[in-house]
This record gives structure tokens, sequence and C-alpha cells, in this order.
């Protein structure tokens, strides 16, 4: 688990503003030329998914921060807010499961989001351990 850069903080915190039940987040710099890091959320509903994305989207252009392409926000399943360095997937848990972006990204390095008052889950930690 790596720390959390300071440049991350303002994408981040709107985020957890709305509860939602699993935040991830992937440092994949190193496994891909897009992006540096991937934030994989998971929303209790497809309401919420588009409650979550619309309040992020808003609370980052009042700090002066746009998005470069948004996908599926008002479709409420999946969520797509890229910001380049950064890309956040927001999901209602079926959808979440279905696509196992934590899977694809499994060999990332994870992000420790404790100042959030909640730590990274990946599908490697387990209660066996494995």
């Amino acid at each position: 688990m790596i720390a959390l850069q300071e440049e991350y903080i303002p994408y981040l915190a709107p985020i957890f503003d709305r509860k939602p039940k699993r935040v991830t987040a992937l440092m994949v710099s190193e496994l891909t030329s897009y992006t540096d890091m991937v934030v994989i959320v998971e929303a209790g509903s497809s309401r919420q998914v588009t409650s979550l994305s619309e309040h992020i989207i808003k609370s980052l252009k009042e700090a002066k921060i746009k998005t470069l392409g948004t996908e599926g926000v008002k479709e409420g399943q999946w969520a797509l807010l890229d910001f380049g360095h950064l890309i956040i997937h927001i999901f209602e848990s079926d959808a979440m499961a279905f696509y196992d972006l934590e899977g694809l990204w499994s060999d990332a390095a994870s992000v420790d989001l404790s100042e959030f008052g909640r730590q990274t889950q990946t599908d490697m930690e387990d209660d066996d351990g494995f």
C-alpha cells in the first residue's frame, strides 16, 4: 500500500461526502500511459451512482477542476469521470461485480485512504490472506 499524494485529495474528498459503500484507489502509472490513478467507488443504488457522480463534478467544478469527459452519469449503473491523470469509476454493486476492475488492475499498488476514515480494499485482501 502506498501513501496518498496530496495532489489527489481534492478529487477524492467529494467522494466521501456522500458515504459510498466502498472506495478503492489504485496507482496504475506503472501499468498504463493514459492515467496515473484509478478510483473505484461502489454506490448502494443506481440513484446514488448518479447523485455521487453529479456531486463530484459540481464540487470539482467549484474548485476550478473540470472533467475531460464523463460517461454513464444519467444511466446510473456505471459512471466514468475522466480527469486525465485520475479516473473515477462509480458503480452500482451488481455492475461493479460484473466488470471487476479491481481484478483487472490487480497488479496495481493500492493507495492508503485512511485519512478519509477508510482503507482501500482489493479482491486480494480476504480473510485467508490470498
